[in-house]
């Protein structure tokens, strides 16, 4: 199978899911400012504040609908499998290869979700709290996912890897979650959101360190949606990398979303959201190129729009407080298996499937390497996510206090050297 039929990716140039939801910090609510600190002003001057919220169960839930439909595209979706199906998918799995044709969607909404839970999680924080919460929560499940990929990669020589596709050198390059802009190309093929996302980070990281308000927000939303659309139009690499005009609107619209949680919504808000769907739907006349390819036949743009459309009023529907009453203790559980679950399921998925082939019917395969993967994501979360995550932010924390203590060591020396002359 040609390896560019494997990969969930956009016809993007800079091309290289998933993460969770960051609690709020500790004792703080969802949607309530931290203790000490100045409430927003909702539009129109008022201060309002608005009661603690629980936690959004349905967004975990959503997360990892969308990671089962990304493993879907990729273990039923692809329509050239010969060393899993030994033939094409749609005759191996023709009721699978239905649903799993569109499952690459859960990307689109991945990205709206991330957009809302940034948002959240940097409200009343830092640019350091923000750095923190993402070196904890990605990189100990990613090192895990690249090690183990490659490893498994390198023992079995798959033959949808051919030539010289796997190096040491690349592994390295991996691990730092920058092969993209370095341009060593990813281990698994689904690291490319990864980079989507970390450019996300950035941007939003320059609101963080104005200090995160509604005024702001909205500004942020406003300017990044029209650098949106005049970016395809300046033909600048440099920018169409910075603004990312594919995925703008997905992410913007998650953080209108999120002001709305917060202060509730009005005309703005609605606006934000609703030309954010509006040039959502138009980039998915481009979006959807690679997966037509990669199924080998055309997808219907209706249901393609009917997909985006359910996204988009899934994730406004949280915002609003439709699924409130939706509290099932073990979304909590499913929302944590999500991101390694992302991370495991494609190449690791493939090999299973491979070396399944001839031992079992394919439903019956695809039942038991999707519970073997969902088994091991819930290991890397128990074994590597809860005890590193601690670790690194204990790190994370004495390297910031020693950068301040150098900096105040710093400046008394250079008070004392101005008061000696």
């Amino acid at each position: 199978m040609p390896p560019t039929v494997t990969l969930v990716r956009p016809p993007d140039p800079d091309r290289g899911p998933g993460r969770a939801p960051d609690r709020p910090p500790e004792g703080q609510q969802a949607g309530r400012p931290p203790e000490g600190r100045r409430p927003d002003r909702a539009p129109g001057g008022p201060q309002r504040v608005r009661p603690a919220r629980p936690r959004l169960y349905v967004l975990d839930g959503l997360r990892l609908l969308a990671a089962l439909g990304v493993m879907s595209w990729h273990y039923t979706g692809i329509q050239e499998h010969e060393a899993i199906w030994g033939g094409r998918t749609r005759d191996a799995v023709p009721e699978a290869h239905a649903v799993g044709q569109y499952g690459w969607m859960g990307v689109e909404l991945f990205f709206l979700i991330s957009g809302f839970v940034i948002c959240m999680s940097c409200w009343g924080r830092t640019p350091k709290d923000l750095f923190r919460s993402r070196v904890v929560r990605l990189l100990p499940a990613y090192w895990v996912g690249v090690l183990a990929t490659s490893a498994a990669l390198f023992l079995v020589h798959p033959p949808w890897v051919s030539g010289p596709g796997l190096t040491f050198s690349k592994v390295l390059a991996n691990l730092t979650m920058g092969q993209s802009g370095l341009r060593a190309g990813d281990i698994d093929p689904v690291y490319w959101t990864l980079w989507v996302e970390l450019r996300f980070y950035v941007l939003f990281a320059v609101v963080a360190a104005l200090g995160v308000t509604y005024r702001r927000v909205v500004l942020f939303c406003g300017v990044w949606m029209l650098a949106a659309l005049l970016t395809p139009r300046a033909g600048l690499p440099l920018l169409d990398l910075v603004v990312m005009p594919q995925y703008a609107p997905f992410f913007i619209a998650g953080v209108a979303m999120y002001l709305m949680y917060r202060v509730g919504p009005n005309p703005l808000l609605w606006g934000i959201v609703g030309f954010s769907y509006l040039v959502a739907q138009w980039q998915m006349h481009t979006l959807v190129i690679p997966y037509v390819s990669g199924s080998k036949h055309p997808l219907s743009f209706p249901v393609v729009l009917a997909l985006l459309t359910l996204a988009f009023l899934a994730v406004l529907g949280a915002a609003l407080g439709v699924f409130s009453r939706v509290r099932w203790k073990w979304l909590t559980a499913a929302g944590a298996l999500t991101y390694p679950l992302y991370l495991l399921h494609q190449e690791l998925g493939w090999i299973a499937l491979m070396k399944l082939r001839d031992t079992m019917p394919p439903y019956a395969r695809l039942a038991v390497v999707a519970a073997a993967v969902l088994a091991a994501a819930w290991l890397v979360h128990r074994l590597v996510e809860r005890p590193a995550s601690r670790v690194l932010r204990r790190w994370i924390d004495s390297s910031f206090a020693s950068l301040r203590e150098a900096d105040g060591a710093e400046r008394e020396e250079r008070a004392a050297a101005r008061s000696a002359a």
